[in-house]
């Protein structure tokens, strides 16, 4: 392999990003026949073609996309390695991240802004949904879970917990009424949540005289999205369970009422996780310190149910 293979391969990435050779020439500060050639090259070395090019138009060949997602994991991983043993250099490159709805939507993205203007230089790549994916496969730098873990080759750092809340729409409780005992809430409609992995059915717990009790109750309405399960109680479907931080600001606006206020639900707990790496890349050192950091202070300002 020719020693300047690197830095063909982010020419050509630079020219399928900004679809034009004059314009990866501009932004590298190269003349347009370097970079022409740089492909070239790129493509006798591969020994396949990368692009069509005509007068007016640049199409990625098909080998030239698979090489494109490869080559972009190369070059994450080449800056990722530099940064590690550069003391100079601020933390940066791409940092992809898997975060459950609710907390996304509730504690990381009001503050992300902090977070890009400490570090201008990482580009932040947010994932969020409430499916487990396939981390390593999809190359996820740094996931947060909510819950207990199954992820066994992800080193895991367990923040605290976040208490669990079960509401109402005031719509509904006039209604239907209050269940004031967990027998009660066969009486009643719940909207229950469900895991797309095991396809199983999320219990209800509860502390009950010291003891954990797990309460499946009855509905006719299953999701597998915590903002579909918010939306749901809102619109008075049912009972929900869910987490104090997604249902606070609802309880505060007199959208949701709080049921069973006298048997408080188990918290589930809140972990960062990341692959097991020898050398953690900077961004994703410095993202990890800073939301637990976060997540610390904002954990002492919900009030308790």
């Amino acid at each position: 392999m020719r020693a300047n293979m690197i830095e063909f391969i982010q020419i050509f990435t630079q020219v399928v990003e900004l679809g034009s050779f004059t314009k990866a020439a501009d932004v590298l500060q190269l003349h347009r026949p370097t970079v022409s050639k740089a492909i070239q090259q790129l493509e006798a070395e591969l020994g396949v073609k990368l692009l069509h090019r005509t007068t007016r138009k640049l199409n990625v060949t098909d080998e030239g996309d698979a090489f494109y997602q490869r080559a972009k994991l190369l070059l994450t991983d080449v800056d990722d390695m530099m940064s590690s043993f550069s003391a100079t250099q601020p933390p940066r490159g791409r940092l992809r991240l898997d975060v459950p709805l609710a907390l996304a939507h509730t504690l990381l993205i009001p503050h992300l802004p902090n977070f890009i203007s400490r570090y201008p230089e990482i580009e932040v790549v947010l994932g969020s949904s409430d499916k487990r994916s396939d981390l390593i496969a999809e190359g996820v730098d740094c996931v947060i879970r909510l819950g207990e873990l199954q992820d066994s080759s992800f080193i895991a750092r367990r923040l605290g917990e976040i208490k669990m809340v079960t509401c109402a729409a005031p719509a509904y409780l006039q209604q239907h009424g209050h269940p004031h005992t967990l027998d009660d809430l066969a009486q009643h409609q719940a909207v229950n949540f469900f895991s797309e992995n095991s396809r199983e059915v999320m219990a209800w717990r509860f502390i009950v005289e010291g003891e954990e009790v797990a309460y499946r109750p009855t509905s006719n309405l299953l999701v597998d999205n915590s903002d579909i399960l918010l939306s749901c109680a809102l619109a008075g479907l049912g009972v929900i369970q869910a987490s104090c931080i997604a249902l606070t600001p609802h309880i505060a606006s007199g959208a949701l009422k709080v049921v069973l206020p006298h048997y408080p639900s188990v918290a589930k707990p809140v972990s960062i996780m990341y692959p097991d790496k020898r050398h953690l890349a900077p961004k994703v050192r410095v993202f990890i310190d800073w939301f637990s950091e976060l997540f610390t202070q904002q954990r002492g300002l919900l009030p308790d149910q």
